[in-house]
């Protein structure tokens, strides 16, 4: 699927990263993975960019995965949340946490979710802190719900029962619910352990970070991103310096060569048509 100028892999693709005898699905919007490491996984090592919603449950091991240009590691008993649009990279585990890795995908196209009787902008209000911190390590009590929820969904997508989409909806709407409690609780926690404190330059660095996940394809210039959050070029360079290490220019090339391996991974794109759709001379 292509997306200003970008290329982005629906269900039925993402889902052939894994093997099949792992993975458990409705059609081609939703599908449930059991993942045990394998050097032969496909999703490993390069990345892509999926069209839809992820949740991913670690249960053993760990995990090294890049979002955007944002490296987070995903540990045991950690669940990690993904919207549509983000450029995502899994890096390959050391060696001696190759045997123990083990973790359960659920992949939902924006169609399905799109379906659920849930206020998806209510419940994701906070989504910048979604960016910034996607993964969430579970205590005992959230640990043991988790795996009820995806051992029931397992079972639901196995059987034959009637309403089987239905229950499955309610049942994955009923998961970002619960995550989403759980993300606005640690916001809560981190407020009040930390009161009165404001982070400018974190704040301001998010907000650039979304702007060029956006709009890297076309818009290489700083002016364009100032222009956007009403601040100068010069002040907004100096903020996301300050916040990351890194020079705006240098995430904004990071965002572009970053687009320019997924789509020559995972299209047929001809290299000149690429570009062309990555606005090159």
């Amino acid at each position: 699927m292509e997306e200003n100028g970008t290329y982005t892999l629906d269900l039925k693709q993402f889902r052939q990263l894994f093997p099949v005898s792992d993975c458990l699905s409705m059609g081609d919007d939703i599908c449930v993975v059991n993942v045990r490491y394998d050097q032969n996984l496909k999703i490993m090592g390069h990345p892509c960019r999926f069209d839809g919603f992820l949740a991913v449950f670690c249960m053993s091991g760990g995990l090294r995965l890049t979002v955007n240009m944002t490296e987070f590691d995903l540990m045991k008993d950690s669940l990690f949340i993904n919207l549509p649009g983000n450029i995502i990279r899994v890096s390959r585990p050391d060696v001696q946490g190759m045997e123990k890795l083990n973790f359960l995908v659920i992949a939902m196209t924006r169609e399905f979710m799109g379906g659920f009787k849930v206020n998806m902008p209510k419940l994701i209000e906070k989504g910048m802190m979604l960016m910034s911190n996607p993964c969430i390590v579970l205590n005992e009590d959230e640990k043991a719900m988790a795996r009820k929820y995806l051992r029931l969904a397992a079972d639901v997508l196995k059987s034959n029962m009637m309403y089987k989409r239905e229950s499955i909806s309610s049942l994955i709407s009923s998961v970002f619910f619960l995550a989403g409690g759980i993300m606005e609780q640690r916001v809560m926690e981190a407020d009040s352990a930390l009161p009165g404190r404001t982070d400018r330059c974190k704040v301001v660095f998010d907000q650039f970070l979304n702007l060029v996940a956006d709009h890297h394809t076309k818009e290489r210039g700083m002016a364009f991103y100032a222009d956007k959050m009403c601040l100068t070029p010069k002040y907004l360079s100096k903020l996301v310096k300050t916040a990351s290490g890194k020079s705006a220019p240098e995430w904004i090339d990071s965002f572009v060569i970053l687009e320019a391996k997924n789509m020559l991974r995972y299209s047929d794109i001809p290299i000149k048509e690429i570009v062309s759709r990555l606005n090159f001379p």
